[in-house]
């Protein structure tokens, strides 16, 4: 099972999403994997993410942040669909694009992410995960401090305990120079979809992180039982961030997941 293309073979084309204050960067060592193995990848920089040259402070809407995604699904060639994964809040940028592109995705794949129901609620939303610890985060006031936050980032001395407990130093290191703030405006508008069944007949897979201090193993769970999935994964010895501490095993693991779609 690799990448080349054929009729009865078709290519398998993954397509990766970060969460907030990554980049594309992140997801390097999979993407090593995988173009290892044969496969198709691609990443995007959401808006005001990664090397975008947007001041994330300007972006307030999730269309905006996420126009580099759905971008990149309009221009596929007609009948090439892709296993679109997303990590963290990128989540949420993965349903949204599963609800305008159904047609365009074979399988998603949510890794530690929020996946919400389209027309379900979220309780609570990934910017409250860490509700009563704002003191964690440095804000942004793209309109002034007299007007709300417009962007936020966890504080460089509180990272390595959310972001990367199980990560090497030097993927710490690696981050240290390129997280960026998140657009804070832009992320209150993500999980709020309305109902989509052609969306729900997609196959879902979810890829849970025991280790994780930012989303709960058993908030992990939680949406996990709120939305079933067609199949959960569990890294035993992952961080928030599986991509650095389990790459190895990441890459294993989304290999059995599609692996289901070509039986």
């Amino acid at each position: 099972m690799g990448g080349e293309s054929g009729e009865d073979d078709p290519i398998i084309h993954f397509v990766f999403v970060h969460g907030a204050s990554h980049g594309a960067w992140c997801w390097y060592k999979i993407i090593t994997l995988l173009d290892a193995a044969g496969f198709k990848s691609s990443t995007v920089d959401l808006t005001g993410a990664g090397i975008s040259l947007t001041d994330s402070n300007t972006v307030f809407h999730s269309d905006q942040y996420n126009r580099p995604l759905f971008s990149l699904l309009s221009d596929l060639p007609p009948f090439h669909k892709v296993i679109l994964v997303g990590h963290s809040i990128g989540g949420a940028s993965v349903t949204e694009a599963l609800c305008k592109f159904t047609d365009k995705i074979s399988m998603a794949i949510y890794i530690t992410a929020s996946m919400v129901k389209p027309g379900s609620i979220s309780s609570p939303d990934l910017l409250n995960i860490l509700e009563g610890e704002e003191e964690i985060h440095d804000y942004t006031f793209g309109e002034g401090t007299d007007k709300p936050p417009t962007g936020y980032i966890i504080k460089e001395e509180f990272r390595r305990h959310y972001y990367y407990n199980q990560s090497p130093l030097e993927d710490i290191t690696l981050s240290s120079k390129l997280l960026r703030p998140a657009p804070m405006r832009a992320f209150q508008e993500l999980d709020k979809l309305p109902p989509n069944p052609k969306a729900e007949n997609v196959p879902r897979v979810y890829i849970k992180t025991a280790k994780d201090n930012i989303i709960d193993p058993m908030r992990q769970d939680q949406m996990v039982e709120n939305w079933p999935v067609f199949q959960m994964y569990v890294l035993e010895e992952s961080d928030h961030s599986p991509f650095f501490s389990v790459p190895t095993t990441l890459f294993a693991y989304l290999l059995h997941a599609v692996s289901s779609l070509h039986r």
